[in-house]
């Protein structure tokens, strides 16, 4: 599956819900079985995006990278391969993840 060219995802929650979806559907694990990690990317100093994974069987793990000041997401496959980028046509507010 490649990921959607637009989505609106409005808020935090609605985000991790499409990249929760997406980076399971890439690799066909169950979403109720594959937990999504997730970490906060900084750029001098400032908060301006989110980092998130699922791992898999075998040491498998994709992952994907919320560009927040660029409103789009980047998925990678297990090998660090870009598989796929979605622009988000509403978007959360990066600096809002400081708190």
């Amino acid at each position: 599956m490649k990921p959607s060219s637009v989505v609106a995802t409005p808020t935090l929650d609605a985000l991790r819900q499409y990249i929760h979806a997406t980076l399971c559907a890439l690799d066909r694990l169950d979403p109720q079985q594959t937990p999504l990690l997730q970490e906060t990317i900084r750029r001098s100093g400032r908060t301006c995006g989110l980092y998130f994974q699922v791992q898999g069987p075998r040491r498998m793990r994709s992952f994907a990278i919320w560009a927040g000041e660029e409103d789009r997401v980047l998925f990678y496959d297990s090998a660090g391969l870009r598989v796929g980028e979605t622009r988000l046509s509403e978007a959360p507010d990066p600096m809002s993840l400081a708190a």
